[in-house]
């Protein structure tokens, strides 16, 4: 074996570094200042398609594509100033005219005296390394693409009886677009449904899990569950699913009632904003995320005062790794104060709590999901009414409905009211438990009358036949309302309809009946 003291001295050679260099698998030349090769050993002769005595002698330019060719100066310039150049990726050309991505590091060859008469190259054909890179980021740009599809995400959309505004920013980072998602859902009967969910994970996967959730938890809401039933669907319907690990929280407000029923499955705390720009965190349980199971949500029902704002967001917009999480919600909080009390709106509170919280808007590591909804009215009038299930309810509620319209100036919509109501009582009669409450009230958009029992059938819509005497109540109610519905309360249900005031009072509205006397 040789010595080190042998290989130190064969090393110091000239010939040895020769053969080194013309073995090695990177292509390597060397040129003068001038950009004029003089070595070209056999890595590059089998990288471009050049024999040595076809590089030797002729300017470096012969391996630059037509765009590039200034390209070569400038480098020759930096290493005449002694720098060096690492890694710099650029394209080159074969003698065949094949363009090649290439990696080339570029240093000064110096002489005794330090002065910088050629320069090396070494260089590394990295085409496929390249083409991998830009199908893989065109892949991800389809999955994007494909994603946002899904996610279904912009502004929030405007229903009556609540104002939004809202920001989404899907990640830039990683796997692209995740499984945030936002809903608000007009209920019927002046209530509103709020959600904001955040799937784990991120990509394709996240997002169509998050379309699923979003459609599920619409349609539950919906079909009037309470907030803590449609959260225990959720979770049996999460658990089934790729992604199994969701946080949710689902608001119901009640505008009329003055109340609203808030149920969280793991999420961040919604921020309640006072009409004097007072902000807290709403009171409600945390819960577990969906797809865990094992432990029932709970919800709670709040007062909500006409004016009031409520916050919710998701994680990308308070949770970074180098910054304390309570301290970014007293963030959050503090802007909300200051974007309030300055009256600014409700867009703008968004755009400062962004800006703030986010100054970088080119890059984000999460989605980041903000929703502000702000109830501003409460209805101009409400008055409700027990009543016992018996036959005399049916004209007793009738007078008391129609002195409640006389008393509102909404005599145009009192015959179609009276017949409906009419409709649901001897329902109510006919088929649940009392005692009834009657409940009217109005806003400046739409008259609303509902009618609570004890029972928990829900009634349906259905087909009589042309022998039966019943049955044709409820498509009453489908055909002449402007919306009607169901909902469970704590010991029976609901059934509402809706007629719009400003629609009926320009003789636009539906048809006026003449209800039975009474």
């Amino acid at each position: 074996m040789m010595s080190v003291e042998k290989l130190r001295g064969a090393g110091s050679q000239p010939g040895f570094f020769r053969e080194l260099v013309e073995s090695s698998q990177d292509a390597i030349l060397m040129k003068t200042l001038d950009g004029e090769i003089t070595f070209w050993n056999a890595a590059a002769q089998r990288l471009y398609g050049y024999t040595s005595k076809e590089a030797i002698g002729h300017h470096v330019g012969m391996l630059m594509p037509p765009d590039l060719k200034d390209e070569e100066a400038c480098l020759l310039e930096q290493i005449a100033r002694g720098e060096r150049i690492e890694h710099y990726e650029t394209r080159r050309t074969t003698s065949g005219g094949r363009v090649l991505d290439i990696d080339v590091t570029l240093w000064p060859i110096r002489t005794h005296d330090g002065s910088i008469t050629a320069v090396c190259s070494l260089m590394r054909d990295i085409t496929e390394r390249k083409t991998a890179e830009a199908e893989l980021t065109e892949l991800h740009a389809q999955q994007r693409q494909i994603s946002l599809a899904l996610n279904l995400m912009g502004n929030a959309r405007q229903i009556p009886g609540a104002q939004a505004a809202s920001r989404y920013l899907p990640s830039t980072q990683g796997q692209g677009v995740g499984g945030d998602w936002f809903d608000l859902i007009d209920l019927g009967a002046g209530r509103v449904g709020v959600f904001v969910g955040d799937v784990m994970g991120r990509g394709l996967n996240a997002a169509v899990v998050m379309g699923q959730l979003r459609s599920a938890a619409r349609a539950l809401a919906l079909a009037g569950l309470p907030p803590c039933e449609v959260m225990q669907t959720l979770d049996a319907f999460t658990r089934d699913l790729p992604e199994p690990f969701v946080t949710c929280v689902y608001l119901e407000a009640d505008p009329a009632q003055g109340e609203m029923t808030v149920c969280s499955a793991g999420h961040l705390p919604v921020l309640l904003i006072e009409p004097d720009a007072r902000v807290r965190e709403l009171p409600v349980p945390t819960g577990i995320p969906l797809g865990v199971g094992g432990v029932p949500h709970q919800q709670v029902r709040l007062p909500l005062r006409a004016g009031t704002i409520l916050t919710l967001y998701t994680d990308g917009l308070v949770e970074t790794s180098s910054s304390d999480i309570d301290l970014r919600l007293k963030l959050v909080t503090s802007m909300l104060e200051d974007a309030v009390a300055s009256a600014g709106g409700l867009e703008s509170a968004a755009d400062r709590v962004l800006h703030t919280l986010l100054p970088d808007t080119n890059t984000y590591a999460d989605d980041v999901t903000l929703l502000l909804v702000s109830f501003p009215t409460a209805p101009l009038a409400t008055a409700d009414t027990g009543l016992e299930c018996e036959a005399v309810s049916i004209p007793a509620g009738r007078r008391f409905l129609r002195a409640k319209l006389q008393e509102w100036g909404l005599t145009a919509q009192a015959d179609t009211a009276l017949l409906l109501a009419s409709e649901l009582l001897t329902n109510a009669f006919r088929h649940a438990r009392g005692p009834l409450n009657l409940r009217v009230w109005h806003s400046v958009r739409e008259l609303g009358v509902e009618i609570t029992d004890h029972s928990t059938p829900r009634p349906r819509a259905r087909l009589a036949e042309s022998t039966e005497e019943d049955g044709r109540g409820l498509c009453l109610v489908e055909a002449l309302a402007d919306a009607w519905g169901t909902r469970p309360t704590t010991s029976g249900k609901t059934v509402w309809f809706t007629m719009l005031i400003a629609a009926a009072g320009q003789g636009a509205g539906r048809s006026a009946l003449t209800p039975a006397p009474g």
